[in-house]
């Protein structure tokens, strides 16, 4: 099966805050808010992603791939940087549900910005939440539940998200 892409004219009519050269979505990709979406150069998205920044703002760097299925959920902000390879499942929350409060009508939350930086690997159906930054070069393993800061050049795996060791730059 042959995934179809957006056209660059299909691209420039969905009115993205900035696009870059030779970006790469899929027609199967769901866009929600593409004016509070920027995206760099050399980006792909592929099929079955949805994409929500009707809320917040969200930005995509340059060499930056982001797997099949995988769901970016924006109400607070999102950066992602460079050279950044999102596998597929992915989901990114930056506004969830806070459970430890309740007012009647199940409708507080906890809005947070998650800041990815260069160099990162998120491994397949990794869960990311809240407020956090990912450092420079940091990897996550697939399966992983991330809610904290990680350190740059390290790796981490699991549920719950453990060090497992520094990662060579």
């Amino acid at each position: 099966m042959n995934t179809e892409y957006l056209s660059k004219n299909d691209l420039k009519k969905i009115n993205f805050k900035s696009l870059g050269q030779n970006v790469m979505i899929s027609k199967n990709v769901t866009l929600i808010g593409a004016n509070n979406i920027s995206l760099g150069s050399n980006v792909r998205i592929d099929d079955y992603c949805i994409i929500s920044s009707n809320e917040g703002y969200l930005k995509i760097g340059n060499d930056v791939h982001i797997g099949g299925q995988s769901y970016l959920g924006c109400a607070g902000d999102l950066t992602i940087g460079n050279n950044i390879n999102i596998a597929q499942g992915v989901k990114i929350y930056t506004k969830i549900n806070d459970y430890t409060s309740f007012d009647g009508n199940n409708n507080k939350f906890i809005l947070g910005k998650i800041d990815i930086g260069d160099q990162v690997i998120i491994g397949s159906n990794s869960v990311l939440i809240g407020k956090c930054i990912i450092g420079e070069g940091a990897t996550i393993g697939a399966l992983s539940f991330v809610k904290n800061d990680l350190k740059p050049w390290s790796v981490y795996a699991g549920n719950p998200l453990k060090f497992i060791k520094d990662r060579q730059s």
